[in-house]
């Protein structure tokens, strides 16, 4: 089975549940570090662990892997959870510069890497509401 497979789920394309935790925990500590992250960074609680912790469930979902976040959360209506936060050009470049880094520190396959960021970077657009 290689990188490139489209039959495998990214999930296990990424490295599973290892990588998830990676890639989120990476990418809050990026939000939490960069000062061109401050302004997405502002938009969270103080303790980003219980995002931390739903970041990983929706993403180990979203990728095609165990439904952690579903059985609690439902649907996950992305853009009606956010809808109290102003996500413009400038929020979604800043979301995505944090996830890029983190991609690249945790997706060691970079043809799934170059996957999940087309797919991140989709969502992150449909995202803006501003």
């Amino acid at each position: 089975m290689t990188s490139t497979d489209v039959t495998t789920p990214m999930f296990e394309r990424i490295g599973g549940s290892a990588t998830i935790n990676a890639l989120v925990d990476r990418f809050y500590d990026r939000m939490d570090t960069l000062a061109q992250a401050k302004t997405i960074r502002a938009m969270h609680a103080s303790d980003l662990g219980p995002i931390r912790d739903v970041l990983k469930r929706y993403l180990t979902e979203w990728t095609g892997g165990p439904k952690l976040y579903t059985p609690e959360k439902g649907h996950p209506r992305l853009r009606q959870r956010h809808l109290g936060f102003v996500i413009g050009d400038a929020e979604r470049d800043a979301w995505l510069l944090c996830m890029r880094g983190a991609m690249e520190e945790t997706v060691t396959d970079s043809a799934a890497r170059q996957d999940l960021d087309k797919a991140i970077s989709g969502l992150a657009d449909w995202m803006r509401n501003s």
